[in-house]
């Protein structure tokens, strides 16, 4: 018997590879091509057209798109998860560029190989539209933040729903945010003004919630922090 190449708890069981068979994804992890991507190298290009799909094997990365010539965050993805599926499926252009945060270990499938994967384990469908479906319903509820709650809410929820990925838990309680980000990212996902989301991020800090330095954000009182989106 061949021996695996991944462990169950490699991956959260939320993701792609986590909710795959252990035969399954031994053997698309065969079919993959292993790269590594330096910080700040680009996995999947906006606009280039959809020839493979990537696995997230270890690292972050951050999903962006072009927005009157600047560069709006879309979302941050976790290891494990499956990127760049709707374009190679779709063969369309992709609609985002994909960065990697840190070191990024990825395994790119050709569309033919992966084509051939979902065929020969259909089940594995379901969980490709419920990586689509994770993605929408995100990009929804930031939406519909837009309009029911205050800028320093939409923050807080955003933060949390931040950590739950790339957070990175301290021996003291706190919660540090695994991945670099500006202000002009965390304005862009909330959807308002750099000016603003500092005058969220100052109300955040006055109730010892968070903490920030340069591109770096702590989160002191989780339970607060998540309580204050439960307002």
């Amino acid at each position: 018997m061949a021996e695996r190449i991944s462990r169950a708890n490699d991956w959260a069981p939320g993701t792609f590879l986590g909710g795959l068979t252990p035969r399954a994804r031994d053997e698309l992890l065969r079919s993959c091509v292993r790269r590594r991507f330096a910080s700040g190298g680009t996995i999947l290009r906006e606009g280039s057209i959809g020839s493979h799909v990537v696995l997230l094997i270890s690292g972050f990365v951050k999903v962006t798109t072009a927005v009157e010539g600047m560069a709006t965050l879309l979302g941050i993805r976790m290891p494990g998860e499956l990127i760049g599926e709707i374009g190679a499926l779709t063969r369309a252009p992709r609609n985002a560029t994909v960065t990697a945060c840190g070191v990024v270990q990825v395994g790119v499938v050709t569309r033919p190989a992966f084509e051939d994967f979902l065929r020969r384990n259909p089940d594995t469908s379901n969980l490709v539209m419920a990586t689509i479906a994770r993605k929408l319903t995100w990009a929804n509820r930031r939406r519909s933040d837009f309009a029911a709650f205050p800028a320093h809410i939409r923050l807080a929820r955003l933060l949390v729903e931040i950590a739950e990925v790339c957070g990175r838990p301290l021996p003291d309680g706190r919660i540090e945010i695994g991945v670099a980000l500006s202000q002009p990212e965390l304005a862009a996902m909330i959807a308002i003004a750099r000016a603003t989301v500092q005058k969220a991020l100052h109300e955040l800090r006055e109730r010892d919630l968070i903490s920030t330095a340069y591109r770096r954000i702590v989160i002191l009182d989780p339970d607060g922090l998540a309580g204050l989106t439960d307002d």
